[in-house]
């Protein structure tokens, strides 16, 4: 986690645990759990940057009643059975390496830890897929399957502490996703515990079935609001045989988004494209230009045709050393000044969202606006960090020191830059997912759909146990 609790926060002002009804109706169930302050704390929070200065106080925002911790799929079939009958709030939660507060398990909700299923089950060097509990962490998968030559090819910013349920709930998107896809573009098939406790097997009979609507989507991105994922089958890549690596420089963002689209829509796709603003180039880069960097991998031929494309429409742009490629490798992961930031009071955090290649331009423009308007606002910024065929997504930073009401400073950053977004038709959110944070913003994002996805929730849901508040359904609003 970003900061762990002061030593001895939890000696005063603890509330209850979960009553003794439901925790007998645990042992009865045979499940394992634990009511300690210290696990029910830790397990109360997720990595919402709102939660950094709360940790550090020793503040508890919110206090789950037990942390339940089940090793098998059908440990969660009891557990959810128990929870229906007791009519208690459940939160799956994986490594808790969410940004919008959608592993924040309420106050008295089960916090149903799924870290315990982490067995590797079975890898096709055939058919190239794997099968794979919720609770396997990325780089033990990752470990397990480039050592018979393979890869997922999913490496997120919290790729070191993300677990593959959380992966699919969130419907997050690698760094490396040009090339290998987002993880809807990775399952082939999903083991779901529904409410009440029913198991039911979504896919998992071939790369593409047209058996009616896709029925894995209603999963992948549900933030563990219809059902649980206990077990999961990706698609593999074999490992990568050769590698390019280039970088250049623009004189305006609005330049080096033209130079994306172009390559993108040439049918060329890198692994890793991505455009950074003056402001984030100099901090990231220490130079005066809108960096783009520039990585693929995978067969030679492939790789020099993809180099090729992207070197013949950056012509006009300014070569730059390719060890920026390398700077950005070694730091990519690295969030490690987030919660020094916050401790100092400087409210910081990031906005990722999507739009076509035709607003993206005015909705950068207008988004940063719309952030350094706002009172005691120090700096906004932005880079290109997914791109597709059509469109590509947009990763503002934001970063201010407000005199008072760091909260209140938090809301107006997200009200402001999320209103500019959906002004200009962009998406609410292309890989963080909802959580909590956006959950305010979700029906106007959905429009006219959102009905169906509130009626998808009575469905599978009808007592309302599944995560309430998150993506925007059941629960109180942040």
């Amino acid at each position: 986690m970003p900061n762990e609790y002061p030593s001895g926060s939890f000696d005063s002002g603890v509330p209850e645990c979960a009553p003794a009804s439901l925790l007998a109706a645990l042992d009865a169930a045979g499940l394992d759990y634990d009511v300690s302050a210290e696990v029910r704390a830790e397990h109360g929070r997720d990595w919402w940057p709102l939660t950094i200065p709360d940790v550090a106080a020793g503040r508890v925002p919110h206090w789950p009643g037990v942390v339940v911790r089940p090793t098998s799929p059908d440990d969660v079939s009891r557990l959810l059975s128990v929870a229906s009958a007791q009519r208690v709030a459940v939160t799956p939660q994986g490594g808790r390496s969410g940004v919008v507060g959608g592993a924040v398990a309420p106050n008295g909700a089960i916090a149903l830890d799924l870290t315990g299923l982490d067995r590797i089950l079975d890898l096709d060097t055939v058919s190239g897929t794997v099968s794979v509990e919720a609770g396997v962490f990325g780089p033990d998968l990752e470990r397990h399957v480039r050592a018979q030559g393979w890869t997922v090819g999913h490496f997120p910013q919290s790729f070191d502490l993300a677990t593959v349920g959380g992966w699919i709930a969130c419907r997050g998107a690698g760094q490396y996703s040009n090339r290998y896809g987002k993880i809807e573009d990775i399952v082939r098939g999903l083991t779901v515990v529904l409410a009440g406790g029913e198991v039911i097997e979504l896919g998992g009979r071939g790369p593409r079935q047209a058996v009616g609507p896709d029925l894995l989507a209603l999963f992948t991105g549900s933030e563990g609001t219809l059902g649980v994922i206990t077990r999961a089958t990706l698609v593999m890549h074999p490992v990568a045989t050769s590698e390019g690596r280039a970088a250049y420089g623009f004189e305006s963002f609005a330049e080096g988004l033209e130079a994306c689209r172009r390559i993108l829509q040439r049918d060329a796709r890198p692994a890793v494209l991505r455009l950074y603003d003056e402001a984030e180039s100099r901090r990231n880069f220490e130079v005066e230009q809108c960096v783009l960097i520039v990585l693929d991998e995978g067969d030679q031929s492939l790789v020099d045709a993809t180099m090729g494309i992207v070197a013949n429409e950056c012509a006009g742009a300014t070569p730059l050393e390719v060890g920026l490629v390398e700077r950005w490798l070694a730091h990519r992961n690295d969030v490690g000044a987030l919660a020094p930031l916050w401790e100092r009071g400087i409210v910081v955090d990031t906005i990722e969202v999507a739009g076509p290649w035709a607003t993206l331009a005015p909705m950068h423009q207008r988004v940063t606006s719309a952030l350094l308007a706002l009172p005691d606002m120090m700096v906004a910024s932005v880079h290109q960090s997914h791109a597709y065929l059509d469109g590509a997504c947009l990763y503002f930073t934001f970063a201010g020191r407000p005199a008072s009401g760091a909260t209140e400073f938090y809301r107006a950053a997200w009200d402001s830059a999320t209103d500019a977004v959906l002004d200009c038709g962009g998406a609410l959110s292309h890989h963080h997912g909802v959580g909590r944070n956006r959950a305010r913003f979700v029906a106007r994002a959905l429009g006219s759909a959102y009905p169906v996805l509130a009626a998808l929730k009575r469905q599978f849901d009808p007592l309302g146990i599944m995560n309430p508040g998150a993506l925007g359904l059941g629960g109180e609003p942040w």
